[in-house]
């Protein structure tokens, strides 16, 4: 794992804009696609917005949903709604570039296993995603893997649904495609994560976030969430 220390969360969303446009432009460059994956969360929208500023080959982009709530079109409480308004609505995507998760759908579990031929169709058998954007929860949850559910043992399903958390049913990539991808970039940011972000580097496996595969992830982490004042740094371990 790498870890990158800044400042605060807008230099984090900054340098985030910056990873992904690069990692799209090679990418590109090399496969002829780019394939992300792309979480909520407050300083996931600055990075966003700051992405659509970004030099992105846009015509070859294709972008999927890490997790989302099961809750209608729009709501505030959708990952989706945030997306549109910080990405989508800015930057020139057609429809069949934006993989929306079907979590409008009677039947979440035939849902799920049609998001998941949808990722085949997209990123191949078995899928493998360029990029995928994570968070990490004050208790450890990362996507919608979250303490106690079901979903963390599931090894044959990309994608799942949970049961209720914070309120809401949820959809999920689940780890076998997780960690697959050829980055996962973690975004890790206020004081609330310290001692959450303390264990995923120390590679603690009881924390649903510590089950992902490390080999080729980088954290890009705020002052806060370190819990440390010192100058931007880059730690490899």
């Amino acid at each position: 794992m790498n870890l990158e220390l800044h400042a605060n969360e807008e230099t984090v969303a900054q340098r985030g804009a910056r990873i992904i446009a690069a990692d799209a432009r090679a990418a590109v460059a090399t496969r002829g696609r780019f394939i992300a994956a792309f979480s909520g969360g407050h300083t996931p929208w600055l990075m966003f917005r700051a992405l659509a500023a970004e030099d992105v080959p846009w015509q070859a982009v294709h972008l999927v949903q890490v997790d989302e709530r099961v809750a209608p079109d729009g709501s505030a409480e959708r990952n989706l709604t945030h997306l549109r308004e910080t990405l989508f609505d800015h930057v020139p995507l057609r429809p069949d570039q934006v993989m929306a998760m079907p979590v409008e759908s009677a039947d979440l579990d035939a849902a799920a296993k049609s998001y998941a031929s949808t990722l085949q169709e997209v990123a191949g058998s078995p899928a493998v995603l360029d990029l995928v954007h994570l968070g990490l929860g004050p208790d450890g949850h990362t996507a919608s893997l979250v303490p106690g559910d079901p979903v963390l043992d599931i090894t044959d399903a990309h994608v799942a649904p949970t049961r209720v958390y914070q309120g809401r049913r949820r959809m999920t990539l689940t780890y076998p495609v997780l960690n697959r991808a050829r980055r996962i970039l973690w975004v890790v940011t206020g004081s609330e994560k310290r001692e959450m972000l303390a264990r995923l580097r120390n590679r603690d496996m009881s924390i649903p976030a510590g089950r992902v595969c490390q080999d080729r992830a980088l954290v890009l982490a705020d002052h806060a969430a370190a819990g440390t004042n010192d100058e931007v740094i880059h730690e490899q371990h």
